[in-house]
């Protein structure tokens, strides 16, 4: 920075001295604030989508409209094969601790018990990410959907979070207080305290203007942030806008079945699966779409135009968050993780058996579709278009339950506009960001030792140190309601079936059998007892003794 003075010189010595003050002031002043935009340690936006396929984006090959998502892609890197757990709250754990679900205290969704794993919220055997980036100097907020704990020690604003807007449940009407679970009311807190929705916000809108409100607050202070979107969209029960449902109206008209097709093919010219890769059977739940009347088809198609017009609302949202980290001057200096917490949904409450109260709050009245009464889910029809090209959806560990969309871009981020199809884990993302903080992570925080992390850092990948994030024989083993799966190198043994036997584990190989059709146990008998050895392994460290009852 040069400056121009304007100073007529005279032989004063206080005249000499008030001016060398003068400039030294200047280029002190100058040095302090280049010192401090240089050593600011970047700011970390985290954004989870929920129940999210993988074929949703259209950076992914979907013809749903995600131009903001799509932003992040082309000044980034996509990942063909971030996997996660199957299910919401377990992927969250994992998520939060950079360690399996079990260490993380979540091995079960909805399942507390006194067992090791299954605490229900987050054990004390993790530091949750918040929490060691405040040791940082980090700010911490987050909005959305929880779903690690009900009780308050279990809230985020006793895991680490400085701010925190949340649902507490694992599902929420998107405009009001009704549950999307039964008779109670939705519960959401406030730093702790419980509050009440306001009627009429919408879910997506509401929650990005609170991120916003939060860092806001102390975006003068020169001091990074981690903040959370929690986002519960595109989860079911299926509401939005019209503005943006309709403008997929009578896109979806041929089916469920042709979509698949479709997202098949926009996938391989997208360049995210390979060109050979071949289409799995469709769950044995799904109705063939020319079995259906023609009253029961427009309905589908209207199914589709909702889910479709809540992706691309949470798009908007997305350009409403980046549009404000460029006008506060911080976008260059936010690492932005974009990522869904599990394969498509498949659920359908409100025509389930166990659910029945739902009527007395909801209907799915083909004319009331998408309003905030009505209560709409896509089903494994539409999950499996969700999930091309894989086997299945959420719930199972198949890879159409784990293989989700993962984006990531800013600083450090030196491949632009890159697809990498190596394996990487949503344990990977806690050791990624306390690098890229200058953090080392503690055997013992605050007194209590800690197990150690399971993934590791994607820093060195994504600024060119190196071609590749795990070698092949690193291991990943999930185990969630007897859904269990090893994976290691593009091998992968995985079990669905109930009650759990060890038995019932089938041998795939990824590089050729993306839908895990060709069960390769008996013919490769050595490598499924490679795979069965290090389940052992894995179900030994967490403790998983009593895996028989679980899922039965």
């Amino acid at each position: 920075m040069t400056y121009f003075l304007n100073i007529k010189v005279t032989n004063s010595p206080l005249i000499h001295f008030i001016l060398i003050a003068f400039l030294f002031g200047l280029i002190s002043c100058n040095q302090k604030t280049e010192g401090n935009e240089k050593f600011k340690k970047p700011n970390i936006l985290l954004i989870a989508a929920d129940d999210l396929g993988y074929a949703d984006l259209g950076c992914y090959g979907s013809d749903i409209e995600t131009p903001n998502i799509d932003s992040l892609a082309l000044r980034g890197i996509r990942f063909s094969d971030f996997n996660t757990a199957p299910m919401c709250a377990p992927t969250r754990a994992m998520l939060l601790s950079g360690t399996d679900n079990h260490t993380a205290g979540m091995g079960a969704q909805g399942r507390v018990t006194k067992n090791f794993g299954y605490e229900g919220m987050l054990s004390n055997r993790i530091i949750p990410i918040p929490q060691l980036l405040k040791t940082s100097d980090y700010h911490t907020y987050m909005a959305g959907k929880w779903h690690l704990g009900m009780t308050p020690e279990a809230n985020p604003n006793q895991k680490g979070f400085d701010r925190s807007f949340v649902l507490i449940h694992g599902a929420g009407n998107h405009y009001t207080n009704q549950s999307a679970l039964g008779d109670s009311l939705s519960i959401y807190t406030e730093d702790g305290k419980p509050v009440m929705w306001n009627d009429g916000d919408y879910s997506t809108d509401f929650y990005t203007d609170k991120i916003i409100e939060y860092i806001e607050s102390n975006k003068n202070d020169n001091k990074p942030f981690f903040a959370f979107a929690a986002y519960t969209s595109p989860h079911w029960p299926l509401q939005v806008d019209k503005k943006f449902s309709d403008k997929y109206k009578d896109r979806y008209n041929d089916g469920y079945n042709k979509l698949k097709e479709r997202r098949l093919e926009s996938l391989k010219k997208a360049g995210i699966i390979p060109e050979k890769t071949k289409l799995p059977p469709n769950h044995k739940r799904v109705k063939p779409w020319d079995s259906l009347s023609g009253s029961d088809k427009m309905k589908e198609a209207k199914k589709m135009e909702l889910y479709a017009g809540m992706v691309d609302n949470l798009d908007f949202n997305i350009g409403k968050l980046i549009s404000y980290l460029k006008r506060i001057g911080e976008y260059e200096n936010t690492l932005i993780v974009f990522m869904s917490d599990n394969g498509a949904a498949h659920r359908d409450f409100i025509n389930s058996k166990n659910y029945t109260n739902l009527r007395t709050y909801y209907n799915d009245d083909y004319d009331n579709m998408g309003n905030p009464n009505s209560y709409i889910s896509y089903g494994p029809q539409w999950a499996e278009a969700g999930s091309s090209p894989f086997r299945y959806f959420k719930d199972y560990a198949t890879q159409g339950g784990i293989n989700t969309p993962m984006i990531i871009s800013g600083p450090n981020v030196k491949r632009k506009n890159t697809i990498y199809h190596g394996f990487v884990s949503v344990m990977d993302l806690a050791p990624t960001f306390y690098e890229l903080a200058e953090i080392e992570y503690p055997k013992v925080f605050d007194g209590t030792e800690r197990y150690p992390l399971k993934g590791s850092s994607l820093i060195p990948f994504v600024s060119k140190k190196q071609d590749s994030i795990h070698n092949s024989n690193y291991v990943f083993a999930i185990e969630h309601a007897g859904n269990a799966t090893v994976r290691k190198g593009n091998w992968k043994i995985t079990n669905f079936e109930k009650p759990f036997s060890v038995d019932n584990f089938g041998l795939y190989n990824l590089d050729d059998d993306l839908g895990e059709q060709n069960d390769l146990k008996t013919i490769e008998p050595e490598k499924y007892q490679e795979l069965l050895k290090e389940w052992n392994t894995f179900s030994t460290d967490i403790k998983l003794n009593d895996i028989v009852k679980i899922g039965d």
